[in-house]
């Protein structure tokens, strides 16, 4: 397993030193594995939607179908929602 070293702020070290008992680098490594799923998570998204052939204008009117399923489904469930 490669190191890496990080720098923070003098203020963020002082706050950090203040939790002793997290393993700053285990949650430094943990957010560096969430951030490339997600990057990849993005590519995938980016590598689907250059292939559509939607409009603005069509998206704009699935998000407003989406939106009226959705209040119409919770105002079922929850008859005092308006």
């Amino acid at each position: 397993m490669a190191n890496v070293s990080l720098t923070v702020p003098d203020e963020l070290k002082v706050k950090m030193d203040k939790f002793p008992w997290i393993n700053w680098s285990e949650v430094a490594r943990e957010e560096a594995i969430k951030r490339e799923m997600l990057h990849e998570d993005f590519e995938e998204f980016n590598r689907i939607v250059s292939k559509s052939k939607l409009t603005e204008e069509d998206a704009m009117r699935l998000a407003k179908e989406v939106n009226r399923g959705m209040h119409e489904r919770y105002k079922k469930l929850y008859p005092g929602l308006r």
